[in-house]
């Protein structure tokens, strides 16, 4: 059997067990990354990669970060500034999802989520609203959020890229002519008919994260020095371009700083660690490679994208290719699979005399829109254990979010993006 069909009978079993989760999605992602290894797809080196790479580096040092915030009981206190100004769950929720999509245009997704999560759960603590209602609509505004510019995403610099090399550009705030509108959709449909839609779970607290702790014998100088330390790891993350230094460095300075002073112990300090997310996302990125090397995401692409016949009409395939990056980027990466589709659309709109503005920016902002899996976009692998969180969660609450962002994306696509201008 090629690689590539053995490629799709993984993908194929990773989506059955992820939706029926007769065992955990841990396991699952390392059968998964195991079998490719065991079949000859990918060798032990390649599969394993997702072990050390950075957003998973990320995920460690950021949860001993948000573990002191816990630990020292400042998350609580945060959470009890935030509930005096928004008092109920709908509010919250307003105000969560604006401060994360904003911070999320100028920020890595990853990193605004990964900051905002400790703060998040500490609200929902103080407020005694559920976390599960708070945490999905944080990740799902920090993947919308990264529309808002040139810098917000990846995948965002690969089109412009693709762009420049034929003489075109997207402006810095470009993507913002189709990214704020859904957000703004975004925003308005979870505080209203979308918030019957969020999970609404108990989840038990534990290690570091445990928000019903007796916080008043924590020495003050403890409590202010975990927020000092988060608040300095956020601003190396927004200047991560001028001190060139990378998220995931930012983030590990933080959390030694944290454990050197004694704010977290060293047991804390990993009893804080959700292993659960790191063999998940881990386990997951080798299925993505898999994808990429042996060529089954692009057959899967060349393959929708040929159907469409030699001379589709610019409007289908906008369409076509906005549903494509949709479902592929539930699978793989947002950025693998902007790269992978860039180049076929650019083929396809030179090839048509048009204006490949339109179809990149489909491209793109269809490759955002990783709402409906735990597996889509790190951040939100990064709450599946904060939320207590099943696979059928994100289908309910996220692919109505993807249906949101169809519509608005091919409302103002081909007004602002005109194919034959």
């Amino acid at each position: 059997m090629d690689p590539t069909t053995i490629t799709l009978l993984f993908l194929l079993f990773a989506i059955v067990m992820f939706v029926l989760e007769k065992i955990p999605l841990g396991v699952t992602s390392m059968i998964v990354c195991i079998g490719l290894v065991v079949t000859g797809v990918l060798d032990v080196n390649t599969a394993f990669a997702g072990f050390i790479d950075t957003n998973v580096i990320l995920f460690v040092a950021m949860f001993i970060v948000g573990g002191a915030l816990f630990e020292t009981g400042m998350a609580n206190k945060i959470g009890g500034l935030v509930t005096r100004f928004a008092r109920t769950e709908r509010m919250l929720i307003v105000s969560i999802m604006t401060i994360t999509g904003l911070m999320s245009g100028v920020l890595s997704n990853t990193g605004t989520a990964a900051v905002l999560i400790p703060v998040v759960i500490g609200i929902a603590a103080k407020s005694g609203f559920k976390r599960s209602k708070l945490l999905m609509p944080l990740v799902f505004a920090a993947a919308m959020g990264g529309n808002l510019s040139l810098i917000g995403a990846p995948g965002n610099m690969i089109a412009q890229s693709a762009l420049e090399k034929i003489g075109l550009r997207f402006g810095f705030f470009e993507y913002g002519i189709v990214g704020l509108p859904i957000l703004v959709a975004g925003i308005i449909f979870y505080a209203t008919v979308g918030f019957r839609l969020l999970p609404s779970h108990d989840v038990k607290d534990d290690g570091a994260f445990d928000t019903e702790k007796d916080f008043s014998n924590v020495p003050s100088w403890k409590q202010w020095l975990s927020l000092i330390i988060l608040v300095l790891t956020l601003l190396a993350m927004i200047f991560e371009d001028r001190i060139g230094i990378s998220l995931c460095i930012s983030g590990g300075i933080g959390a030694l700083l944290l454990i050197l002073t004694g704010v977290i112990s060293e047991k804390d300090a990993l009893k804080s660690i959700d292993l659960k997310t790191i063999f998940l996302f881990g386990g997951t990125l080798s299925l993505a490679s898999a994808l990429e090397q042996a060529g089954a995401g692009e057959l899967i692409a060349k393959t929708v994208m040929g159907a469409l016949g030699s001379d589709p009409s610019p409007y289908a395939l906008t369409f076509v290719v906005f549903i494509l990056c949709c479902v592929m980027t539930n699978f793989m990466s947002n950025t693998a699979t902007t790269a992978l589709m860039v180049p076929i659309c650019l083929s396809i709109a030179q090839g048509m005399g048009a204006d490949p503005s339109a179809v990149l920016m489909a491209c793109v902002i269809g490759g955002s829109c990783a709402y409906a899996t735990p597996i889509g976009m790190p951040a939100n692998t990064m709450v599946v254990g904060a939320g207590g969180y099943k696979f059928i969660d994100y289908v309910k609450a996220g692919f109505p979010l993807i249906i949101i962002a169809t519509v608005v994306s091919m409302i103002i696509l081909p007004i602002a993006f005109p194919f034959f201008p």
